[in-house]
């Protein structure tokens, strides 16, 4: 009978501490699969057509769009603002029944534009479509979603609601909102929930920079309430605020895609927000902030549209530089779920698989899969972050004491990573959980790591970590307030003997087992 089983459950057990020698391996544990290269993934290996998608949940066919053969390539003005001519042309191409809206090679000035149904819009290899910094240039206000709250405001740069078959495709580029009164005013000194009453009805959250002496900044590309959106092959750089940004979207495909927001401060690349059955593959991240970000809506408002985002798989994908190389977080009131990520390579100098939360923010995630990794980095490899700071969410950053669970209690649970290999990073795992809301039913297994540090957990609960390969200068296997925690099969390669230090009422049922530079342990909790 599996002993984890038999313990789970029971009264306080006196403590005891049973220790025996070490057995030894037959051979030393790595992760079996093969793990792909940086110059296996991203926009160079593209292939032309979408292949089948083999994932732990139900997904839909992912297909490439098929619009009208109509084609209508705009005249543009080198020295004049085309928002008219390029609005008009989608406007008129789209109430005939759709085609293909064609930029030409140049560089060309725009505003805010409105994708509508059936609509390619489409940019030739040396097209560059510049975007106005002006406010004037993005108004009037629109309904959109920002960082996870319904506000009437300036939208997107590339911007749909309610359209179906819509596309944006091409090897041209996208430069964000040039100096102006857009960067001059960007929200900076709070943050949105003390600015946006979630009491409030939505059509009277007007940000439009006449009543404030701020505004919020404009997404890139952000379709929301559509159906079958498709994005491949456009370099996106210079953004003022998150890059790609489906909201409340089904049938999302984003490949091919380059995104270069280095040094912009909240340059997150891809966003999923609240958007179900969705396709990200083979692209490239450069950002100021996370690549690759699930999200779902924030604290009460995200709680009372209640959307989630859910049967997501990301593939093939390559990123560069960030703050975390995929996320899920830290916006998750309508719950992140059925999201996997697999054969991508995250060579940056954030943490590489990354976990953000607040007592604040409501829902979280589930059902996370994670496989055939390789990580390069110069932060944590895998953390949770589900308190934040003191900056963003006051007291209830502190840990403890703990709080009453409530509607705005979020949870992590049913995640695996397997299959991966970290050539280098700062710590191997970090764990910061809410002591009323632990990260629960976690597997991580099948690792080779280099790391500096080893282990840090608070608040973990039902965990298995097995078949590593460990290389780091630590030695001890740090847990706060965690239980029934497995380590199986672990070929610790350190400079002195690896030792558990467990502190913390809650913690209990810690199991080492046929690992090498370590003791085999059974730890439980004190009467």
């Amino acid at each position: 009978m599996n002993r984890l089983k038999t313990i789970t459950g029971l009264t306080l057990i006196t403590l005891s501490l049973l220790c025996c020698n070490a057995k030894k391996n037959s051979k030393t544990p790595t992760a079996t699969a093969r793990i792909l290269t940086e110059n296996e993934v991203g926009v160079k290996m593209l292939p032309d057509e979408i292949e089948a998608v083999k994932a732990p949940f139900k997904t839909i066919p992912f297909e490439k769009p098929v619009f009208p053969a109509e084609k209508v390539t705009l005249v543009l003005s080198a020295t004049a603002i085309n928002t008219a001519t390029i609005q008009t042309a989608i406007d008129r191409l789209s109430a005939k029944g759709g085609g293909t809206v064609i930029i030409p090679n140049g560089k060309w000035l725009t505003g805010r534009i409105h994708l509508k149904d059936n609509i390619n819009f489409h940019l030739e290899n040396e097209a560059q479509l510049v975007f106005s910094g002006e406010i004037k240039d993005f108004l009037p206000v629109v309904f959109t979603r920002i960082e996870g709250i319904e506000v009437m405001s300036l939208g997107a740069c590339i911007y749909a609601n309610g359209a179906t078959n819509i596309a944006v495709t091409g090897k041209g580029k996208l430069i964000g909102p040039q100096k102006g009164s857009i960067r001059d005013r960007i929200l900076t000194k709070d943050v949105i929930d003390n600015v946006i009453d979630p009491k409030t009805a939505v059509s009277e959250r007007i940000v439009d920079g006449t009543k404030q002496d701020w505004i919020f900044p404009p997404m890139f590309i952000s379709p929301i309430n559509c159906k079958k959106v498709y994005i491949e092959g456009v370099s996106l750089e210079n953004s003022a605020f998150w890059n790609i940004v489906p909201i409340y979207c089904d049938n999302v495909i984003i490949r091919g895609v380059t995104v270069n927001s280095v040094g912009i401060a909240r340059g997150d690349g891809i966003d999923i927000e609240s958007s179900k059955n969705v396709l990200i593959e083979y692209c490239n991240l450069s950002t100021g902030d996370d690549c690759f970000t699930m999200k779902a809506g924030r604290g009460e408002d995200g709680i009372r549209v209640n959307k989630s985002t859910e049967n997501v798989v990301v593939r093939y994908c390559l990123a560069l530089e960030g703050h975390g190389g995929i996320t899920c977080g830290s916006e998750t009131a309508g719950m992140i779920r059925n999201l996997y990520v697999h054969d991508c390579v995250f060579n940056i100098d954030g943490v590489g698989i990354r976990f953000k939360t607040r007592r604040s923010r409501g829902g979280g995630g589930e059902n996370l899969t994670y496989e055939r990794i390789r990580m390069n980095l110069e932060q944590t490899a895998i953390k949770w972050d589900m308190l934040g700071s003191s900056g963003s969410v006051g007291d209830l950053a502190d840990r403890l004491p703990a709080r009453a669970i409530n509607t705005l209690t979020p949870k992590f649970k049913n995640i695996t990573i397997k299959d991966i290999s970290i050539e280098n990073c700062s710590t191997f795992i970090k764990v910061f959980g809410i002591p009323e809301s632990p990260v629960t039913h976690l597997t991580i297994k099948n690792a080779t790591v280099n790391c500096t540090e080893l282990f840090n957990a608070h608040d973990l609960q039902d965990a298995t970590f097995k078949n590593m390969s460990i290389t780091t200068k630590d030695s001890t296997l740090f847990l706060l307030d965690s239980k029934n925690i497995v380590f199986d099969q672990i070929d610790f390669k350190t400079p002195q003997f690896v030792k558990l230090d467990i502190k913390g009422t809650a913690s209990d049922s810690i199991f080492v087992r046929s690992g090498s530079n370590i003791k085999n342990t059974q730890w439980f909790k004190k009467n």
